[in-house]
């Protein structure tokens, strides 16, 4: 889907408190940002905050770190979050956000920023062969979360081809899928599932939800 460009949206993000223009200056200096020693989970490709908007203010004991790779998306994210804790009349303390392409995402984060979980909601499937190596649950990219990833992975697709492909790409770049569903609203997943906006469509299209955690082999 082509997204429409937003004159607005670069110079609104820059004046934004909870968005960090230059991410890469605080590689390795995550802890120092959010000023305390609370996990720390990241969101890779949060689209229009569907989920960011959720989790971080309902769990304010964890700093939450959304990226995308369009001012045109992460400005709808941030005006998201922005309602979500004035409605819950909380400070924004738990949450940044930035802009970045995510093939580049280990020039802002390294071994001394543990993120303890990283979410893939809905990313874009790249169907065709030579576009693949794109997706972000591609072996390629795995590689690169594991130079800081501390815990565990979380993705959510609604498409059969890239769950399924994924499972040997978690193989490959030695991580273990600890749960799997093809179906994550058939009631057995006993986690909390903050619902995005692609999740709602694709289902009130009737398509299932697929979902996995995955984590580094011991």
């Amino acid at each position: 889907m082509r997204i429409r460009c937003k004159p607005w949206a670069k110079p609104e993000l820059e004046a934004c408190d909870f968005c960090i223009n230059e991410p890469e200056a605080l590689k390795g200096k995550w802890k120092n940002e959010f000023k305390n020693n609370a996990p720390i989970y990241l969101e890779l490709g949060c689209g229009k905050g569907g989920f960011i908007s959720q989790a971080a203010p309902d769990n304010t004991g964890i700093n939450f770190i959304a990226v995308d790779i369009k001012n045109e998306m992460l400005v709808l994210a941030k005006r998201k979050l922005e309602a979500a804790y004035e409605q819950q009349k909380i400070p924004m303390d738990n949450v940044r956000i930035f802009i970045k392409n995510i093939e580049q995402i280990d020039n802002v984060f390294d071994d001394n920023d543990p993120i303890e979980r990283i979410y893939i909601n809905f990313c874009n499937p790249w169907p065709k062969g030579k576009h693949k190596k794109r997706r972000l649950t591609h072996f390629r990219q795995l590689e690169k979360y594991k130079t800081f990833l501390k815990g565990e992975i979380h993705f959510k697709t609604d498409d059969d081809e890239l769950f399924e492909e994924s499972f040997e790409y978690f193989e490959q770049a030695g991580f273990e899928i600890k749960y799997k569903t093809f179906d994550l609203h058939d009631g057995s997943y006993e986690g909390v599932n903050y619902e995005t906006e692609h999740e709602k469509m694709f289902m009130d299209e009737g398509k299932k939800i697929k979902f996995l955690i995955a984590e580094m082999k011991k």
